[in-house]
C-alpha cells in the first residue's frame, strides 16, 4: 500500500495534497505554500535529481516520514526552465483562499500546467526558435497532423498517405512536444523523439473536434478555413485543442484560426534532404556553420523564427515569390534608417500571446509602448517605396496611436519584472491611486517632525522613531532612559539595550499608512488587470501587425545579406531547367580561410543528368549542395550566390548525399542508403531537383555498380528528373553513349608523387581517374601502404584489361606478380656487407629498422 492509497490516515494538509496529485498522476506537482513550491513523496524524490536540489523530510504522516523538497516561489521560473528543457511536464497549484477565514488548510487548485509545447513564459522559450505543440493521428496508411505554436497562436493542419511525407513534416516542424493516440500504429516514426504524450482515443473522436474547433473559432462550420474534409488532420487539431485547454486553463483569444498545408504549395524537402543541406541544423546537430547561421542577421526574435520558417518550407507561388525580390530590391535603398527601429520592436508576437493568455508581465506592456511609439517613424519611412508588397505591409503594420497613449500614461518608464510589490502604474494615470500613494508617501516627513518634537519634550537626544516589518512603527529609547517614558507610552518590544514603544497618535497614523498602502498595492493591481480588458480588444490586429513585422524583418535582413554577401536576385522561369552562373556555396565560401572557386550548373530537357566524377575532395558533394541551396534560396525569395541564376519549376529537393549507420533501428549503412534512394525512386518527377552522391558503395562493387547504373538510367529514361549524379564508378561514365540528356562533368587536380592539389573547378567530360591514393596520402597513411596500394592498382587494372579481352577470371588477380621493390628492400640491395665497419652496420640496422 502507498501514501495515494488511503487518504484518511493522513493529516488535513497532506489529504488536500494527495487529492490534487491524484488528479495529476503522471506530472510532478508544485504545491504552494508561503513562499515556496513544495513536493513530497516520488515527486520530490524525482525533483531533487532533476534539478539538483536537497531532499528533506516534513514531519510524518500515516506513521512514516514525508519525503520533501521545494524551490523558492521568486525563483520558480528558473527551475520551470529546467524541467520543460528535460522534457518534463509541472502542474502549478496555487492558494487561491483566504488564510484568515479559512478553517484548516487554505484552499488550492490547479491554475495551469506548464509542458514542453504549451510554454509562453519569456523565461521558457528559445527566443529565435519556434516552440511548437503536435498532435498526430492515423487510420490505416493515412496519417493526420497538427501544429500549434501557442506563443503565436499560428495553428496549422497536414495530411498524407505515406510514412516519408509525414517523417519529412515532422522533420519540417520538429515540434518540442508530440501527442499521439494509445493505439498508434506507426511508434517506429516517433518513438525517437523527445516530448511524446499518449493521449486516450476519445481525445481524437472526430466529431468532438469539429465541435471544439467550431466553439474556438466562433463559427458554424469549418468551411471558411478550407479543412472541412480533412477528417485525419481535425482528429489530430481537436486532441491538440483540448490538450491545450487543459493545461492553460484560460481563454484562447489568440487562437483565431487554423490552415491547411499542401505539399502542392511547397517545394518538398524530406528528412534526409533537410539533413544533408544543413539548413538549420549541422550534421553534428548544432546550428553553427548552417544556413541560418549565415543568413540570419535579423533584428527581431520574431522575424528570426520567421525566416528559418520560409527555409524550412520554400514556396511554389511564383507572384509571392517575385513580389519578396521586389521588395528586397527596393528595401537596400534604407537599410540603415529601418533596421535600427526594427531593433527596438522586440518580440511582438510573444507578448501579444502572453496578453491573450493573460501572462503578460509589466515589461512585457513596456516593450508593447516602445514598439508602438516609434511605429510613426517605421510607417514614415516605408511611405516612399512603391513596391505593391511593401505597401500592403505597412497597411497591415498600422499605427496604434491610442494604446501608444494608453500605456505611455499607464506604465512606468522602467517597471519591476512583476506586479507583486507595486510601481507599474505610473503617477497621473489615476488619481485615486496617486492619493494612496502621497497618504503612504507622506509617512517620511510625518515620522521625522514627531521624532524631533518626542526627542524635545522628553529631552532625549537618542530617541527614534522607526519602522519594523513585524511590529510596525515604534518609539525607540535606550534602555538606560527608558524611566523617562511618559505614562502614556505603551511597551511594544524590549531588545538588549533598548525599549520600543507606541503611543496612540502613532498607532492611529500606523492604521491609515498601512491600510492606504494595502489599498493603494489592492487598486494598483486592479488598473493592471484593467490593461487586458482594454488591449484584448485589438488583440487581432495587433497579431496581423506584428506579423508583417515579422516579415518586413526578414526582407530588410535579406537586403542586407544580398548586399554584404554579393548576391544576386535570380530569374524565376517557366521553362524547365536550371542555368547557374558562377555558383557559390552559401556555407563554406564565408568559413573557407582562402577564396571559394565558385562554378556554373546548366540542366535542361535536353540535358537532364549530369555524371559527376574526379577525386575526392574535389569538390563535387560542395557543386552538389550549392546547386541544391541556390535553388531553396529562389525558392523563399531570396537573392542568391552567383553571378546569374535562372531556375525553372522545382516541386521537390531530394539528396542522397553521405551515409551513416541507422543503429537505433536497426539500419546498417547500406540500408540507409538504400531506403533514402528508394523514397527518390517512387516520389521523384520531371520538375525534381535529384542529388545523388555515391550510390550503390556499401555493398559490392559489381552489386553496387550495377544497382548505381540501373538508378541513373531510371531516373534519366523514366522520372526524367534534374540530376546531379557523382560516383567513383568510372563505368557509368559511359552512360551518355547509350541515353541522349546525360552528360559528363568532372573535378580536376594535380597529382605528384603522393601528393595532389585540388583545381575546385568544374569541367566537361568524364575525369581521367579517381586520385584516391594521393588522397589517402594527404590524409597521413603511411607510404609504404601507398606503395603497396599504387602496385595493386596496377594489378587491378591489368587483369581488368585482360578480363575485357579475354574474359580472365577475377581469382587469378593473386596470381599477378608484377613485383616493385620496397625501401628496406631496395637498401639492402645497396649495401656491401664485406665494406662496412661494425659501427656503419649497427648504424645502417637502426636505419632499416627506421624504415620499418
Amino acid at each position: 500500500m502507498t501514501e495515494y492509497d488511503n487518504f484518511t490516515d493522513h493529516t488535513p494538509m497532506m489529504r488536500q495534497y494527495l487529492k490534487l496529485k491524484a488528479e495529476n498522476p503522471d506530472i510532478l506537482l508544485f504545491y504552494r505554500m508561503g513562499d515556496f513550491y513544495e513536493m513530497f513523496y516520488d515527486d520530490a524524490k524525482r525533483a531533487s535529481q532533476l534539478l539538483d536540489i536537497s531532499l528533506t523530510k516534513r514531519g510524518s504522516s500515516n506513521g512514516e516520514p514525508i519525503p520533501m523538497a521545494g524551490v523558492p516561489y521568486h525563483a520558480v521560473e528558473s527551475y520551470l526552465a529546467k524541467l520543460i528543457a528535460l522534457g518534463e511536464s509541472v502542474a502549478i497549484c496555487e492558494q487561491i483562499g483566504d488564510p484568515a477565514t479559512s478553517k484548516g488548510p487554505v484552499e488550492r487548485k490547479v491554475v495551469r500546467i506548464v509542458t514542453p509545447g504549451t510554454v509562453s513564459d519569456e523565461l521558457l522559450l528559445e527566443d529565435r526558435k519556434d516552440n511548437l505543440l503536435a498532435s498526430i493521428w492515423q487510420h490505416k496508411n493515412h496519417f493526420g497532423y497538427a501544429t500549434l505554436d501557442i506563443s503565436s497562436g499560428r495553428f496549422f493542419v497536414f495530411e498524407c498517405d505515406n510514412v516519408e511525407a509525414m517523417q519529412a513534416e515532422l522533420q519540417r516542424t520538429n515540434p518540442v512536444e508530440l501527442l499521439y493516440p494509445e493505439d498508434f500504429e506507426s511508434m517506429s516514426l516517433i518513438d525517437n523523439r523527445n516530448g511524446l504524450r499518449r493521449r486516450p482515443l476519445w481525445d481524437f473522436d472526430l466529431e468532438t473536434a469539429k465541435q471544439q474547433l467550431k466553439l474556438q473559432f466562433g463559427t458554424n462550420d469549418l468551411v471558411g478555413f478550407g479543412v472541412e474534409d480533412c477528417c485525419y488532420a481535425l482528429s489530430a487539431a481537436g486532441c491538440l485543442l483540448q490538450y491545450v485547454k487543459d493545461t492553460q486553463r484560460t481563454a484562447l483569444p489568440h487562437i483565431r484560426s487554423i490552415i491547411k498545408e499542401s505539399a502542392y504549395d511547397f517545394v518538398v524537402l524530406d528528412a534526409a534532404t533537410r539533413r544533408n543541406l544543413e539548413i538549420t541544423e549541422n550534421l553534428c546537430g548544432g546550428t553553427e556553420n548552417t544556413v541560418a547561421d549565415i543568413l540570419d542577421k535579423t533584428q527581431t526574435a520574431m522575424g528570426s523564427r520567421m525566416l528559418k520558417r520560409w527555409l524550412h518550407s520554400p514556396i511554389r507561388n511564383v507572384v509571392i515569390l517575385q513580389n519578396r525580390q521586389e521588395a528586397i530590391s527596393e528595401l537596400q535603398q534604407d537599410l540603415s534608417d529601418i533596421q535600427p527601429i526594427l531593433k527596438q520592436i522586440g518580440d511582438l508576437e510573444r507578448i501579444l500571446a502572453r496578453l491573450a493568455l493573460r501572462t503578460a508581465r509589466p515589461r512585457d506592456f513596456a516593450r508593447l509602448r516602445d514598439a508602438y511609439n516609434v511605429l510613426p517613424e517605421l510607417q514614415q519611412l516605408l511611405n516612399h517605396h512603391s513596391s505593391p508588397y511593401l505597401i500592403a505591409l505597412r497597411a497591415k503594420i498600422n499605427q496604434f496611436d491610442q494604446i501608444a497613449d494608453l500605456l505611455n500614461q499607464a506604465i512606468v518608464e522602467a517597471p519591476p519584472v512583476i506586479i507583486r510589490d507595486g510601481g507599474v502604474i505610473a503617477t497621473g494615470y489615476n488619481a485615486e491611486l496617486d492619493e494612496l500613494r502621497n497618504l503612504a508617501d507622506g509617512a517620511t516627513n510625518y515620522l521625522e517632525q514627531l521624532e524631533i518634537r518626542e526627542r524635545e519634550t522628553l529631552g532625549i537626544d537618542t530617541l527614534k522613531v522607526g519602522f519594523n516589518a513585524v511590529h510596525g512603527y515604534y518609539i525607540q529609547i535606550s534602555r538606560g532612559q527608558s524611566h523617562l517614558a511618559p505614562i502614556h507610552y505603551t511597551r511594544r518590544q524590549t531588545l538588549k539595550n533598548v525599549e520600543r514603544y507606541i503611543i496612540p497618535e502613532l498607532k492611529e497614523y500606523e492604521d491609515k499608512v498601512l491600510t492606504s498602502k494595502g489599498r493603494a498595492l489592492a487598486l494598483e493591481k486592479q488598473l493592471y488587470d484593467q490593461l487586458f480588458e482594454l488591449l484584448l480588444p485589438d488583440l487581432a490586429n495587433m497579431q496581423m501587425s506584428a506579423d508583417a513585422i515579422a516579415e518586413l524583418d526578414v526582407l530588410t535582413n535579406l537586403a542586407e545579406r544580398a548586399l554584404t554577401l554579393n548576391y544576386q536576385c535570380p530569374t524565376l522561369s517557366n521553362s524547365a531547367g536550371i542555368e547557374i552562373k558562377d555558383g557559390r556555396h552559401v556555407v563554406i565560401e564565408q568559413v573557407l580561410k582562402t577564396p571559394f572557386i565558385a562554378n556554373s550548373l546548366l540542366l535542361s530537357p535536353n540535358r537532364r543528368m549530369l555524371i559527376i566524377t574526379g577525386p575526392n575532395m574535389g569538390g563535387k558533394s560542395t557543386y552538389m549542395r550549392q546547386a541544391a541551396l541556390i535553388v531553396l534560396l529562389t525558392y523563399i525569395g531570396s537573392f542568391v550566390p552567383a553571378s546569374k541564376a535562372v531556375i525553372g519549376p522545382v516541386d521537390r529537393i531530394f539528396t542522397r548525399i553521405g551515409a551513416s549507420d541507422d543503429l537505433a533501428s536497426g539500419r546498417s549503412t547500406f540500408m540507409v542508403e538504400m531506403t533514402e534512394t528508394a523514397n527518390i525512386m517512387h516520389n521523384a518527377t520531371e520538375q525534381s531537383l535529384v542529388l545523388m552522391d555515391e550510390i550503390g558503395r556499401g555493398t559490392s562493387t559489381y552489386d553496387g555498380l550495377s544497382l548505381a547504373w540501373a538508378c541513373a538510367e531510371n531516373l534519366a529514361n523514366h522520372i526524367k528528373a534534374m540530376t546531379l549524379f557523382a560516383t567513383h564508378y568510372f563505368e557509368l561514365t559511359q552512360l551518355p553513349n547509350h541515353i541522349n540528356g546525360i552528360y559528363n562533368i568532372h573535378f580536376d587536380a594535380i597529382e605528384h608523387d603522393n601528393t595532389i592539389a585540388f583545381r575546385h573547378t568544374v569541367r566537361e567530360g568524364a575525369a581521367n581517374k579517381s586520385y584516391g591514393i594521393a588522397v589517402a596520402g594527404l590524409a597521413g597513411v603511411p607510404n609504404t601502404i601507398l606503395k603497396r596500394a599504387k602496385q595493386k592498382l596496377k594489378e587491378l587494372e591489368s587483369l581488368s584489361l585482360q578480363t575485357s579481352c579475354s574474359h580472365v577470371d577475377s581469382s587469378q588477380l593473386t596470381l599477378i606478380t608484377e613485383h616493385e621493390p620496397s625501401e628496406v628492400e631496395q637498401a639492402l640491395h645497396d649495401i656491401n656487407p664485406d665494406s662496412l665497419t661494425p659501427k656503419e652496420a649497427l648504424n645502417i640496422l637502426y636505419r632499416l629498422k627506421g624504415m620499418l
